[in-house]
């Protein structure tokens, strides 16, 4: 499997994008399985009426369908905002090997900011973390949509 991070963070970059452009809060995720498959998504909670499609999520249900397990084992999830406590608690459900993320998230990170989950000992699954990949890049994604929208509220 590949390990260029920063290849795979830019494609959840790409996904972010997608979001912003729907108008939900831009967050990407790609999943890379120790196959060679890679997934990808974003946040769809505003558009699908569901607070769970955060793009961790999404990516998640992708590749277990695809895979026909929820255990995605050795895979690697790429996300560009640190994931929160829902995303969190389905990646160590999922398995998940490594968990490679952009910007922090002081308001509801649960992987170093606020909480740090995914490398609780008392539950059955740490995976692997690696943190501030692209980071300027994933942060300054996430200002600008919120600038945009306080302007655009300011605006009407």
């Amino acid at each position: 499997m590949n390990t260029n991070h920063e290849d795979y963070m830019q494609l959840a970059l790409a996904q972010a994008q997608l979001a912003a452009d729907m108008d939900e809060v831009p967050v990407g995720a790609v999943l890379a399985c120790e196959d060679g498959q890679v997934f990808s998504a974003h946040n769809a909670p505003i558009n699908k009426h569901d607070a769970t499609c955060h793009a961790e999520i999404e990516v998640i249900r992708k590749a277990s369908a695809a895979i026909g397990n929820y255990r995605l084992l050795n895979s690697t999830l790429y996300v560009t905002l640190e994931p929160c406590l829902m995303c969190a608690g389905t990646i160590i459900h999922a398995r998940i090997g490594t968990v490679v993320y952009g910007a922090n998230d002081e308001k509801t990170g649960a992987v170093s900011s606020l909480y740090q989950i995914l490398s609780d000992t008392r539950l059955n699954h740490q995976p692997q973390i690696i943190s501030g990949i692209l980071q300027d890049e994933c942060s300054q994604q996430l200002r600008a949509f919120f600038k945009a929208k306080r302007l655009k509220k300011k605006n009407t």
